[in-house]
């Protein structure tokens, strides 16, 4: 079976930056399948990067190497390491875009070392990939580096219940489409409250009229709020870190 090689960055596809990258991953792993999730995390968005890590590493078969590049600290003092988690592999900065794997019982990491050659302002390039293509050709995670300690681990908010009864959680991030993506996880039932605004919880976007919002459970199983064949984000004020309340029916 090919190796199979993922990439999160954000890089976008304008400047060369994803081609070198590439480049750089077939010289050293000749017979690799590379696979783009995205390159259009938002610059340095490295929240952003660790919720789309989390959403999609355990989807790929085991032994796949996942590549992620959301570093504003690069060329800093910020480690660059290489993670075993779960039969997966992950290469990338220790700034928490990698905390999914980081906090599984399995994993380990080391701590990758850094070329006095390395361009300063692109490691993608000169530390992750060469790291990526040797685990590639089947080098082990010790080879390519030495054990990692006091690494940076991000977690998503909890939410808490209120004096009320409700569960008070906030919004964690807006996708493409204007659908706020909260910290709620979806129930059958009730209504989510924003500010002033009550808005009650469906199961699909066609039970609602264009253009009304609503409340459903996403894909991630996580709580939405959208407009039909519009742009909640926008119709409603929405951002990251808005709170947003759930009342679960009875």
């Amino acid at each position: 079976m090919r190796p199979i090689i993922t990439l999160i960055t954000d890089f976008g596809t304008v400047d060369g930056y994803v081609g070198e990258m590439k480049g750089v991953l077939l010289a050293g792993a000749r017979d690799a399948e590379i696979i783009d999730i995205t390159h259009d995390i938002p610059p340095q968005d490295v929240e952003r990067g660790r919720l789309t890590l989390a959403r999609v590493w355990r989807r790929f078969p085991a032994g796949t190497i996942h590549v992620v590049v959301v570093d504003p600290g690069v060329g800093s003092s910020r480690n660059a390491i290489a993670v075993s988690s779960d039969g997966h592999f992950l290469v990338g900065p220790d700034n928490g875009v990698l905390s999914p794997a980081l906090l599984s019982a399995s994993a380990r990491a080391v701590s990758l070392s850094v070329s006095p050659h390395a361009s300063a302002t692109f490691h993608g390039r000169d530390v992750f990939a060469p790291a990526a293509a040797a685990l590639a050709r089947g080098g082990a995670l010790e080879a390519i580096g030495i054990e990692a300690k006091d690494l940076v681990i991000r977690r998503t908010p909890e939410p808490t219940r209120r004096a009320d009864g409700a569960i008070e959680g906030e919004v964690i991030f807006i996708d493409r489409f204007g659908n706020a993506v909260t910290n709620l996880v979806g129930v059958r039932g009730g209504v989510i409250e924003v500010g002033t605004l009550t808005i009650d919880l469906r199961r699909t976007y066609s039970e609602v009229e264009a253009g009304r919002p609503l409340a459903l459970v996403g894909s991630t199983g996580l709580l939405e709020i959208a407009v039909r064949d519009g742009n909640a984000a926008k119709a409603l004020g929405l951002e990251r870190g808005t709170v947003v309340a759930l009342r679960p029916e009875g």
